[in-house]
């Protein structure tokens, strides 16, 4: 049991949302959750003999969520960040055999060992910038082994690091060579054959696709969502990334927890999140990488009441980014959220993402996942690059 004495905590209106600074006072850490907050001097006489921490003044946020990362993958895709440089598209690319398709042969050829070792570096440096909980996809392997291969890796993430994973299966992703012939038998034996049985060996959380016309349509995307309904399994989708296909609206009737990207999304996807709580996951480091200059709907989807979160969308290809806090920068700079905004992207409204509600934020009962930092405003998290101010860690309760 630990008391953090001397605090100011990241509160959030429950109005309007929006984040501000309390003044000093305590949070009770009993086993992994929040037990007690208020000022020190009012604290129960049950937790006298509690440990305590004194602080000094420092900000408690919410332990960061990513919320969208493709963090396990084999080798690395630079030779492509040279070809955009001199002029090739992101379809010009993925056409000629580039693209996901690179990351899967890499992918497929790397043992378990291997793609743990790369991604716990990618996934170090997330946790060193205040992060307590990532979202792991497959999606680079293609076929039903080696993307639950994938997904093994995401859960052993877990067991190796101070850190929440939640598992994605993402075999919608891109067409294999061995299937270009057979898109049909895909979807039936790759697709949806691998999720019931990595649904079977507990390794998928989440069920999501890539909905693009280098991709999947939306009727085959809502074929394998029929399919994660028929096993309880929540679905969220890449959508309106490079155009407007209607994945979004079709992933909101669907109840879709998230839909990402975004950057094409137009006012009938906007009606269907705001009507479903589709949580709109916005992934700037893509957007910069690709050098695209169609922004998402950012206005639109704060008038609509549709929630923003913020994501790295870590990825060999399209975001090589393992910075949260530069994903907020990106947020702001680049997408004009308030820091505010960014902040909840990447706390409250990044765990809704993900379909969990004990995290995200500081009360009682949630899960005792902090981030203390060496701040005076919390604007200081968007506004700084390449500057982590972070002072510790809490997972569950403990000091990391």
């Amino acid at each position: 049991m630990h008391l953090l004495s001397n605090v100011r905590i990241a509160e959030q209106d429950a109005d309007t949302g929006q984040y501000g600074l309390s003044a000093a006072t305590a949070i009770l850490l009993e086993d992994d959750r929040i037990s007690w907050i208020g000022d020190p001097a009012e604290l129960p006489e049950r937790y006298a003999h509690a440990e305590r921490e004194d602080l000094a003044g420092r900000v408690v946020t919410p332990g960061l969520i990513d919320c969208h990362t493709h963090i396990v993958f084999g080798g690395d895709r630079a030779r492509e960040f040279e070809m955009r440089l001199e002029g090739a598209s992101y379809e010009e690319i993925a056409r000629a055999g580039g693209g996901i398709l690179s990351s899967v042969n890499a992918t497929r050829e790397a043992d378990e060992a291997v793609l743990l070792k790369q991604a716990l570096r990618r996934v170090d440096a997330l946790l060193a910038e205040g992060v307590t909980t990532i979202e792991v996809k497959s999606g680079y392997g293609l076929d039903v082994e080696s993307e639950l291969k994938m997904l093994r890796v995401a859960r052993l993430i877990e067991a190796r690091r101070e850190v929440s994973v939640r598992t994605t299966w993402l075999a919608a992703h891109a067409l294999p060579p061995e299937y270009k012939d057979d898109r049909a038998g895909y979807l039936r034996e790759v697709v949806i054959a691998g999720m019931k049985q990595g649904h079977d060996e507990d390794l998928i959380d989440a069920v999501d696709g890539f909905c693009e016309g280098i991709a999947f349509s939306r009727d085959e995307m809502a074929m394998v969502f029929d399919a994660a309904a028929e096993l309880g399994l929540p679905v969220k989708l890449h959508a309106e990334q490079l155009s407007d296909l209607g994945g979004a609206a079709m992933a909101a009737e669907h109840g879709a927890i998230s839909a990402d990207h975004l950057e094409y999304l137009g006012a009938d996807g906007i009606a269907a999140m705001a009507k479903s709580g589709t949580v709109a996951v916005l992934l700037p480091g893509a957007f910069y990488t690709l050098r695209e200059t169609k922004l998402p709907p950012i206005q639109a989807l704060r008038e609509a009441g549709v929630p923003m979160a913020l994501a790295t969308d870590c990825n060999p290809g399209t975001s090589p980014l393992t910075s949260i806090l530069l994903t907020m920068n990106m947020g702001a700079t680049l997408f004009r959220m308030t820091p505010s905004e960014c902040l909840a992207g990447v706390t409250t409204h990044a765990a809704r993402a993900l379909g969990l509600s004990d995290r995200g934020t500081i009360a009682v009962g949630q899960r005792a996942d902090l981030a203390i930092w060496d701040i005076k405003d919390l604007a200081e998290l968007s506004y700084r690059i390449g500057f982590n101010p972070l002072h510790a860690r809490i997972v569950g309760g403990e000091f990391v």
